[in-house]
């Protein structure tokens, strides 16, 4: 893998596994039309840094949350080993953590059909119909009004829901930022709290998911003329994957993902279908 081959990609997985078009999709474009080697393609370490990149940028964004949800869950079980009475603001970081729990409980249904559903990730036919749902998806997200529920309103169903859509976006195609932010509007979440919400959730799935793929990478063996692609890709996919957290947020506040995301979707999608007719 070329220095500039790990670059796109880092790039690609960056912006596109927080920007709402798919990481996953736009992949599987670049390996079927363009025999481009990916990640996905005999560099699972590659993967799996791209991931913690991205993960990165999640904790660079979120960091304060990130402590509130540490530290309010370590005093919550202090108070609760040693019977302290709650303090008066309670523990939102600990009910936010809770929230996140329940959230992920719905991939373990997805765990035994996972390598069935990855399948699809080399039917180009399918990402151009995915495309195109990702698109409708922004579109009726657009439409949901302002909602008002936090970390401290939000329910266990709200979180429930969110993940059962986190888990249907394991599907290759299906944006997961976009399934969970569209989730979370449409069950009465503030936009920046269903932003937050979000990318918060994709923590424990990303770490888990992971977890497991470096433990077989490493079994695999680590190829050390790789390494310097493989870092300079890591670096890119938080770089790029920091700003397009700034730029889903800002979208968000002005009322919507934007018109050019669904649009491009769409486009993306009809050239995916007329391609997959010729090659």
């Amino acid at each position: 893998m070329s220095i500039g081959a790990a670059v796109l990609l880092g790039l690609i997985q960056g912006v596109a596994e927080f920007l709402p078009i798919s990481s996953s999709g736009h992949l599987s474009v670049l390996q079927n039309f363009f025999h481009m080697q990916t990640a996905e393609d005999g560099h699972l370490l590659f993967d799996v840094l791209l991931h913690l990149g991205t993960l990165l940028a999640i904790f660079a964004a979120y960091w304060s949350d990130i402590q509130e949800l540490v530290r309010d869950s370590l005093q919550f079980v202090n108070d609760i080993r040693y019977r302290r009475a709650a303090p008066k603001k309670g523990y939102p970081g600990a009910r936010l953590l809770l929230m996140m729990f329940f959230g992920t409980l719905p991939l373990a249904f997805v765990l035994p059909v996972k390598d069935v559903l990855e399948t699809l990730y080399y039917k180009t036919w399918y990402i151009g119909v995915a495309f195109l749902l990702t698109g409708c998806m922004l579109y009726v997200s657009d439409q949901m009004p302002q909602g008002r529920k936090n970390g401290k309103t939000m329910t266990l169903v709200d979180a429930l829901l969110i993940g059962v859509c986190q888990a249907v976006a394991v599907i290759p195609g299906i944006s997961r930022s976009g399934s969970t932010i569209t989730a979370g509007l449409s069950r009465g979440l503030d936009r920046s709290f269903a932003v937050k919400y979000s990318l918060l959730l994709s923590i424990p799935a990303v770490l888990g998911a992971n977890l497991l793929s470096l433990i077989d990478a490493v079994r695999d063996g680590v190829n050390t003329a790789y390494l310097v692609p493989y870092l300079i890709g890591t670096l890119t996919a938080a770089v790029s994957g920091y700003f397009s957290i700034i730029l889903l947020r800002r979208l968000l506040q002005k009322g919507g993902f934007g018109k050019g995301l669904r649009y491009y979707l769409w486009v993306m999608g009809a050239l995916t279908l007329i391609l997959s007719l010729f090659m």
